[in-house]
């Protein structure tokens, strides 16, 4: 709003009363010097105060400097490099060249990589470990003592026949005894304390996992093939256990399927009716490819009912990933009543001892674990082996 002074009114006034002898004259005289007045103070007020342009410029600059980088002075040059490599990839796209072409990638973790992390899945992958399955087919007992003593008939009476007056004879059965020793199988595994607490559970889960694993492992091929000494005794190494032999050092001869049918019937007909064939994968190949010399009919029977295994010689066939294959001296396929032939006895069964206090010094801690059981051929009679020989 535009302010005229006193001063300026009262010289107007002045003129206008005591002017010319003409009225009109002295009006338009006194109009003129109010107009004049005014519009010197306007021109006054735009020279020294133009407010709308300062704040603009202020505004302006107060934008500038809140922008990331604003009180570098390249800023205005490195945004116009941007604008024209942002205009030439529009024109030219990946042709425009690598300096054009800059950007954040994953296949660099300094350039942007770290931006992106794999996602961890809590599904875990893990070799496959197989074991033979000889505790689902043996007879398994617990014991609280050191081993175990099964007595054991091995004769019985000699009874003959006599006339009307003839005498008795007296006779008696002969006995034995069978000791099953418990044996001892452990290892331990040292974990660092940071990995136990950083993988929330997941590192003690997997160490207890591994050793079931193991002791699983070890312990099936004990069943198979163990010696007696440190380890069980297995079903294969016993000496009490017979063989029917191949004819051949190492086939099972001309006639394989002669050769299954006369062990099949070289065991007694309960232990037949009980019995289960054992062997490995390889075996179970040349095994299925067997026919019938008359008929050509396979001696592998497939199974037809979901759960129940298939058969040889109308007796199941257990897969045993430790017995031998077919070669020389081997004996690759075994017989009989598992149950009556093999005794497992079980002492102490997996035990996880974890122990953080023995390297607590280094970080450590020490997972002991521990297991102990033992095995051995009770009744030889109800098992019998082929074995690649000629006698």
């Amino acid at each position: 709003m535009m302010h005229v002074s006193r001063r300026a009114l009262v010289g107007a006034a002045i003129e206008l009363k005591g002017g010319d002898d003409d009225p009109v004259a002295g009006v338009t005289k006194a109009l003129d010097t109010l107009s004049r007045t005014v519009d010197d103070r306007l021109k006054a007020v735009e020279t020294k105060a133009d407010t709308t342009a300062i704040t603009t410029r202020l505004d302006q600059l107060e934008a500038k400097l809140n922008r990331p980088g604003g009180g570098d002075e390249n800023s205005d040059e490195a945004a116009a490099e941007e604008v024209k490599a942002f205009g030439a990839y529009l024109r030219h796209g990946k042709e425009a060249g690598p300096d054009t072409l800059k950007t954040l990638t994953v296949s660099s973790d300094p350039q942007g990589g770290f931006l992106a992390p794999p996602e961890f899945s809590t599904e875990f992958i893990r070799d496959l470990v197989e074991f033979s399955p000889i505790r689902a087919l043996a007879t398994v007992r617990t014991t609280t003592s050191p081993s175990v003593s099964y007595p054991r008939r091995t004769s019985v009476t000699n009874a003959k026949w006599k006339g009307e007056t003839q005498a008795q004879e007296g006779s008696e059965p002969a006995f034995g005894q069978v000791e099953v020793p418990i044996r001892e199988v452990n290892t331990f595994v040292d974990v660092s304390n940071q990995l136990l607490q950083d993988s929330a559970g997941m590192a003690e889960a997997e160490v207890r996992l591994a050793l079931a694993e193991d002791f699983g492992q070890k312990e099936g091929l004990a069943f198979v093939k163990g010696t007696g000494v440190l380890d069980p005794e297995g079903l294969m190494t016993s000496a009490a256990v017979g063989y029917t032999p191949s004819g051949n050092a190492s086939t099972l001869g001309s006639a394989p399927a002669d050769l299954l049918i006369s062990h099949y019937y070289s065991l007694p007909a309960a232990y037949r009716a009980r019995g289960s064939w054992l062997m490995n994968g390889k075996t179970l190949a040349a095994v299925r490819k067997l026919k019938d010399g008359t008929t050509g009919v396979y001696l592998w029977q497939p199974s037809y009912q979901a759960g129940q295994p298939e058969t040889l010689l109308g007796r199941p066939v257990i897969e045993v990933p430790d017995m031998d294959d077919i070669g020389a001296v081997a004996e690759p396929i075994a017989f009989g009543d598992i149950a009556t032939a093999y005794r497992i006895v079980d002492r102490v069964s997996l035990s996880i001892l974890v122990n953080p206090y023995l390297l607590a010094t280094n970080g450590i801690t020490r997972i002991h674990a521990t297991r102990r059981t033992g095995a051995a051929v009770v009744q030889p009679a109800a098992l019998k082996k082929i074995r690649c020989a000629t006698s």
